[in-house]
């Protein structure tokens, strides 16, 4: 009795957030652009949620347009961790892509805090004319678990919200939504005819003309098993030294972010039946770190643990790590991987003479999400005005650290950004300025400390300190 009331009531929230829309939908709706056709794929095979949607838009309004907006329903406001678009150029084997700049904007009046990204043409879409966009957006801690405990020997099962129609400001001659599970167990789908399901697809539509924000609640509730590994803070520290090395320290906090363990945990039962006991457990995880890595380490409060194995080419490193335990829904571990890159392959100069270190931005850890990310560029002793270059936005600041024979201190920028993913770990720049002179201070403070002491050691030996003649 439990599940269906629990269904009912979500679907009546869901319905009260479709008539907030339509109380806006008139208001904010543009009538110079309508979607001729649109195509929704959502890809629900893990806990990274991942949406493609293909957009053919046409104006017919009287003047140019020069942005599209995209909406999202207050559900997925708090998810979203990217969202990307791109023109379509040509077709079929000659079709090509060119990205699009997309930025999230306000719209005066907004119904029921939608949210709303704004989508910038590389040339205005004139009257009577067409584009096709391709829009590519990721929701994070979007499966809600449900029961939301279950046994060592369970199955997890889990709910995911969302609409049959595509919600959007602009009128929709034409939309079909295919949604993809992990398996073909699904327990239930709310349907909004036509709806299809065939192995583990889900289809909604075709649906024809659909005016703006239109809104159709559904809620599929399927087996998802695949770990839901989420890290909930990782700072990553990354010390350069113009002696010629590249240090990097990351310390994770790590969530199994799926159903909560219920009961004892039997490892004799987990061991001896592995493919029906703990099957939404993980007990494995995969770094994948830059070619040329060198003294790697990992640890966690405990001591070192020696169950990792690496595997390096010219090409990547990859680094398999096993926890001290497996994983269950709710339990957490804490541990530190460290490791050294050579500098010659990050440390370049610009042609205005300024370094500058080239390096991957988010997480190392394949299909994990990030509550929050810090990275801390340590710059060497003596660097002034630094600068930095990040593909997307992120809270920037400036931080002083101290080391072994430090005098003044060390420059440390600090970005942090929340909600990462794998599709973050793209290259981001830090540029300084470094006079060469500074290099030699450390050695000399050496130089001259040995140099004192021995000198001390040698006036020692030759004054006589004898009160006797």
């Amino acid at each position: 009795m439990e599940d269906p009331l629990r269904l009912r009531l979500a679907l009546v929230l869901s319905v009260v957030v479709y008539a907030s829309l339509l109380a806006g939908s008139w208001a904010l709706s543009s009538p110079e652009l309508q979607i001729v056709d649109a195509e929704r794929r959502v890809d629900l095979t893990t806990h990274i949620i991942k949406v493609y949607l293909t957009l053919k838009v046409e104006n017919i309004g009287a003047s140019p347009a020069s942005e599209i907006l995209l909406a999202f329903p207050p559900t997925q406001v708090d998810h979203i961790a990217l969202v990307k678009a791109a023109v379509t150029v040509g077709k079929k084997k000659k079709k090509s892509y060119s990205p699009l700049d997309v930025k999230p904007t306000e719209v005066p009046e907004a119904p029921n805090r939608t949210k709303y990204f704004s989508i910038s043409l590389l040339n205005q879409l004139s009257v009577g004319g067409s584009v096709t966009l391709e829009v590519f957006y990721i929701l994070t801690r979007s499966l809600e678990p449900f029961p939301l405990e279950i046994s060592q020997s369970e199955s997890q099962l889990v709910y995911y919200h969302d609409s049959a129609i595509i919600l959007s400001p602009y009128h929709i001659r034409q939309q079909i939504t295919f949604i993809k599970t992990p398996s073909t167990k699904v327990e239930s789908f709310t349907r909004v005819e036509p709806t299809d399901l065939a192995d583990t697809e889900i289809k909604y539509g075709p649906y024809e003309d659909r005016p703006p924000y239109s809104f159709s609640p559904i809620i599929v509730h399927f087996e998802n098993n695949n770990p839901f590994a989420v890290v909930e803070e990782l700072v990553r520290e990354v010390e350069i030294s113009h002696w010629g090395s590249l240090q990097i320290t990351e310390r994770y906090k790590l969530v199994h972010a799926g159903a909560r363990h219920k009961g004892v945990f039997s490892r004799v039962e987990y061991q001896s039946r592995p493919s029906l006991s703990g099957v939404s457990s993980f007990k494995h995880l995969l770094a994948r770190l830059p070619p040329r890595v060198h003294s790697v380490y990992y640890r966690d409060g405990i001591g070192n643990i020696s169950s990792s194995r690496l595997r390096t080419d010219s090409r990547k490193s990859e680094l398999e790590i096993e926890p001290r335990y497996p994983l269950f829904g709710g339990w957490k571990a804490t541990f530190v991987i460290g490791y050294g890159l050579p500098l010659q392959d990050f440390l370049f100069e610009s042609s205005d003479g300024r370094r500058y270190l080239n390096f991957s931005f988010g997480c190392p850890l394949a299909e994990t999400v990030v509550d929050k990310l810090t990275i801390k560029v340590v710059l060497p002793e003596g660097s002034k005005s630094p600068s930095t270059v990040v593909p997307f936005p992120a809270e920037q600041h400036l931080e002083t650290s101290y080391s072994y024979l430090d005098i003044v201190g060390r420059t440390v920028v600090v970005l942090e950004k929340k909600n990462v993913v794998p599709e973050h770990n793209s290259p981001f720049q830090v540029y300084y300025n470094f006079n060469p002179i500074f290099m030699l201070a450390e050695p000399l403070m050496l130089a001259s400390a040995f140099f004192f002491f021995f000198a001390a050691c040698v006036a020692y030996l030759h004054v006589d300190l004898s009160i006797r003649k």
